[in-house]
């Protein structure tokens, strides 16, 4: 689905706009925690070598939510052990579409019920990759002459005017300012420090702030 309109600008240009809404329209509660593996450097790596041996590389998708804040776009961001922060999304299973995958893990991450609950998923932003299980993810497919280990895709998703969030325990769901992620990539990590720029093509539209 289509979730951004063209509207010219005072200087004749056609803009992308993407409409969002204040963070006060939002109610947030919580719901029982989601289990982590507690597991080595040296596990996690012969886990996911395992994983692509049977399944081939490892596709993951995310979500870029934003919100109005002081008269500001903030991201929604998922918080986890105090110094992880994390875009909601996650792996897509076997012969999953990008936009189904999403949606299911919006829902599982975001909401109460994982069955009703809609999500409005837009247009691809950023595509990154990793070329090995341990390196750093890169915006462009490395020339390393390996097959990619993992793919992670940003898309684009609109809130509707307001909602209910229902947030596992164990993760805290913060509102981060987009100017607080330009050039802070040692604290959010190259992915999301890098979605301002993804968005500097979009017109955001901060509706009744």
């Amino acid at each position: 689905m289509e979730i951004m309109n063209g509207r010219l600008n005072n200087g004749g240009n056609l803009n992308l706009v993407f409409d969002i809404y204040p963070l006060s329209n939002y109610y947030f509660s919580s719901k029982p925690g989601v289990s982590s593996k507690e597991e080595t450097l040296g596990d996690r790596a012969r886990r996911l070598k395992s994983n692509y041996d049977v399944h081939g590389m490892r596709t993951y998708v995310e979500a870029v939510i934003l919100v109005e804040l002081f008269k500001h776009p903030h991201l929604l961001l998922l918080q986890a052990k105090n110094c992880i922060y994390k875009l909601p999304g996650g792996r897509l299973r076997p012969g999953e579409s990008d936009v189904d995958g999403l949606k299911r893990k919006l829902s599982t991450k975001l909401s109460a019920d994982e069955t009703q609950c809609q999500w409005e998923v837009g247009e691809c932003i950023g595509t990154w990759w990793k070329s090995d299980f341990e390196t750093l993810p890169f915006p462009y497919l490395p020339s390393s002459g390996n097959n990619p280990k993992e793919c992670t895709k940003l898309y684009l998703v609109k809130l509707p005017s307001s909602r209910d969030f229902v947030v596992p325990k164990n993760l805290k769901l913060l509102a981060v300012p987009m100017c607080q992620l330009h050039e802070s990539r040692k604290t959010y990590g190259p992915i999301i420090s890098g979605i301002p720029q993804l968005l500097s093509r979009f017109a955001i539209n901060m509706v009744g702030s």
